[in-house]
């Protein structure tokens, strides 16, 4: 079970946009993650005339390391660390600081 999942609400501890809050759109690989509105870089495309694509710089977000982001705790409205408890079987996600389990 992982630390971090799609649709989690996460806040940035490391980086540019250091202490921006955003939602997880998508977990890239073992331990990148793409945070919405975060981490926004330009590429520049070439245009593709088949396909319909048209060519300029383009914004996107990038992926980062999962390690630079942590969960957001509505309750203390701060960053927190993840801890997993076994209820009747069942693995689940908590908040370290205060132990209430997450979704």
């Amino acid at each position: 079970m992982r630390k971090i999942k799609s649709n989690d609400e996460v806040i940035v501890i490391a980086g540019k946009d250091k202490g921006k809050r955003g939602t997880v759109s998508r977990l890239v690989g073992d331990n990148k993650v793409i945070v919405s509105g975060m981490n926004i870089v330009k590429r520049h495309t070439k245009p593709n005339p088949n396909a319909g694509i048209a060519g300029g710089i383009v914004e996107k977000e990038a992926p980062m390391d999962i390690s630079n982001v942590a969960i957001f705790n509505p309750e203390t409205n701060k960053a927190d660390r993840i801890g997993f408890l076994v209820e009747d079987g069942l693995k689940k996600r908590v908040y370290k600081s205060t132990n209430k389990v997450i979704d």
